[in-house]
């Protein structure tokens, strides 16, 4: 196997070549282009080509947002740490995750749920736009259906890339028929890093001039 010999600085230009070259004669759309091939970077995983779907309109609903200065809400500390700080400070947005918080330790106990359902009880009373980026607890997906469902939370994009083997794939099939913008990566695959990525490429959109 031949070495390259690449600057640090580049190495992520040509990872996206080499992606370009790999997908050979697929057509992405070209408002989803750069999300997938940002989620194949980071996963180096080519399924993802194939796994994701975007709803309707999804891509410019969640731009809109990033512009408004949106909340991103994430399911887990290392999605919301991989989350641009910088890009999202030049738009004005912010990242939260609420796991780790005292009030949704109580109230899961409490009410006998799961930190990830507690966190999106939080994440309604959160005003102005939202982005819901889940890429580990398909119970935050099933609660967050119920809120919607119950008009008490209307979310700009939801993120549902939630891996593993339970209830994943019926949480992403009910996000899907929330009647709000989703990206979601169908079947098992998913997981944190993907979701970070997925917010990472919305964001680079808007504040990188490639």
């Amino acid at each position: 196997m031949k070495i390259e010999h690449i600057l640090p600085a580049d190495i992520e230009r040509r990872s996206m070549e080499i992606i370009e070259e790999e997908l050979g004669d697929i057509i992405l759309p070209p408002e989803e282009k750069d999300i997938i091939k940002r989620v194949v970077h980071t996963s180096a995983d080519f399924d993802y080509v194939r796994n994701l779907r975007f709803s309707k309109g999804a891509v410019d609903a969640a731009l809109e947002a990033l512009q408004a200065g949106c909340t991103i809400v994430t399911d887990t500390n290392m999605a919301c740490m991989g989350i641009s700080q910088p890009g999202l400070t030049k738009l004005g947005g912010r990242k939260v995750c609420f796991m780790s918080d005292s009030d949704v330790a109580a109230a899961a106990k409490a009410q006998g749920t799961t930190r990830a359902q507690a966190s999106m009880d939080k994440a309604a009373t959160l005003e102005g736009p939202l982005i819901i980026a889940v890429g580990n607890a398909p119970t935050a997906l099933l609660r967050l259906r119920e809120l919607i469902d119950a008009g008490k939370i209307r979310p700009a994009l939801v993120i549902g890339v939630p891996v593993g083997f339970v209830n994943v794939v019926y949480a992403k099939e009910v996000i899907m028929d929330a009647g709000v913008p989703y990206i979601v990566a169908k079947g098992r695959k998913g997981g944190s890093t993907i979701a970070a990525a997925i917010c990472n490429a919305l964001i680079y959109r808007l504040t990188r001039h490639e």
